[in-house]
């Protein structure tokens, strides 16, 4: 039905990809925390795609939220999550699992709310370096992923959002949300697709 009414077309891959890792911070990756889940699967095929634009030396970006004691900057968001009170600037929890450390170079944005993109210069800095296409890994599908791949998508870069390197809390929602987004807002590929991507010798890295 989306297709023969205009719907679900593909962007495809661009020229200068750089790789968005979305809050896959201590809090989410930890089933012991209120906010977290098990996304040992998603954190593994992450690390994977990391290493290999780590290889060929494109840009990497990470986010993390966190926020001020007091909590202002989290306004109506943190009413509607309370468990986000967990997230205090240099708590433990804010930080990037270890097992995806980030490098030297690597940026890490602090954003209060669903969007890598509200509140931060990430736009600016992907122009910056040049980049066209934003692939996309992190938690949740529902929430962070899903706001920051239409804002990809609403600043000009195609949005590529791999399947195996993004989770959530609730397979139904990860599901539904995936699949509206291949529809209206990304690409949503492959773990493999990607790869062979970055692997094409004639792409001009």
């Amino acid at each position: 039905m989306y297709q023969q009414r205009g719907f679900a077309n593909r962007v495809g891959f661009g020229v200068k990809p750089a790789l968005l890792i979305i809050d896959f911070i201590n809090a989410f990756t930890d089933e012991s925390c209120p906010l977290g889940s098990n996304l040992d699967e998603e954190i593994a095929a992450t690390a994977k795609l990391l290493a290999e634009f780590r290889a060929k030396k494109l840009p990497v970006h990470f986010t993390t939220t966190a926020y001020e004691e007091g909590f202002a900057s989290g306004g109506v968001f943190i009413k509607k999550v309370p468990s986000l009170k967990l997230l205090k600037l240099g708590s433990p929890l804010v930080e990037i699992d270890e097992r995806l450390k980030p490098a030297a170079g690597e940026i890490v944005w602090t954003k209060q709310y669903a969007s890598a993109f509200f509140g931060t210069a990430l736009a600016a800095a992907l122009i910056a370096q040049t980049v066209d296409t934003l692939i996309i890994a992190g938690c949740t599908t529902s929430g962070c992923v899903r706001a920051s791949a239409v804002d990809t998508c609403q600043n000009g870069f195609r949005a590529i959002v791999v399947r195996e390197c993004v989770g959530d809390r609730s397979a139904s929602a990860h599901a539904a949300n995936l699949s509206d987004l291949d529809v209206k807002y990304a690409d949503v590929t492959s773990l493999q697709e990607v790869e062979d991507y970055l692997w094409q010798r004639e792409i001009p890295f």
